[in-house]
């Protein structure tokens, strides 16, 4: 069996290797280590006082992002 190189698959590309290979633990920790290279993005803190504000539209544009790209 020949080995897979993960380095040349896009994120959404190995998740989905992965999803369908479940027993490849070098693909699973390929996708793992990729994820948490990725910056954190922080919406807002729980001090702060448009908390609620600011998560749902977060939520909102999540959603909308997720739509998008469904309709496409």
């Amino acid at each position: 069996m020949s080995q897979v190189d993960y380095s040349t698959m896009s994120t959404s590309e190995l998740k989905q290797y992965f999803l369908k290979h479940r027993g490849d633990k070098a693909a699973l920790q390929a996708y793992l280590d990729r994820i948490n290279q990725r910056p954190l993005n922080l919406v807002a803190s729980p001090d702060d006082p448009d908390f609620d504000e600011k998560i749902q539209a977060s939520i909102r544009y999540q959603v909308e992002a997720a739509s998008n790209i469904l309709d496409t």
